[in-house]
Order: structure tokens, then sequence, then C-alpha cells
């Protein structure tokens, strides 16, 4: 995982809609897959799968399921939920 600030993260996250999109979504779930979110937020699969290939090479969240091919589940990591705090009132 690539070490980066809090606040750095942060950014890197406000940046991109679909990665906020995310985030938001992980705030009321506690395990999201990517058609769900997508369906949510009215993105494609394709959209919200990219962003949760960043976030989890960021660090932010992490597969339960790496085994599967489709359907998989992500949690936040502990810095996930950090950067999460600090985005909720502020940005989400």
């Amino acid at each position: 995982m690539p070490e980066n600030s809090i606040d750095e993260l942060i950014k890197w996250v406000i940046s991109v809609d679909r990665r906020l999109i995310l985030m938001e979504s992980m705030k009321r779930h506690t395990a999201v897959r990517a058609s769900d979110i997508a369906h949510e937020s009215s993105r494609s699969t394709q959209n919200i799968s990219r962003a949760l290939k960043e976030l989890e090479v960021m660090g932010l969240i992490e597969c339960l399921t790496p085994e599967k091919t489709t359907w998989k589940k992500y949690i936040l990591t502990d810095t996930g939920r950090k950067v999460l705090e600090k985005l909720e009132g502020k940005y989400l």
C-alpha cells in the first residue's frame, strides 16, 4: 500500500466523482459490491468496478472475496474508515 497521509487520500478521493460515490456508499453499507453501488448511483458497473480497484490499490478498501471473479464484496480498511470520517460532513 502506498504511504499517504489521510489529507492526501481525501484530496485523491474527492478529485474523481466515482471515488466519492463509492465512499458515500461505504458510509451506508458494511460491505459493498460494484453492481449494487452502480444500481444505487446510476453509474455503470465498469465505472464503479474501476473505483473499487483504485480504492483497493490505495489501501482504503479490501476485498472479502478475492477468489471470486464476479460479485466481489469489499469493506473499508482502518485507513478507509479514517478517510470516511474526515469526508463526512465536509464532502458527503
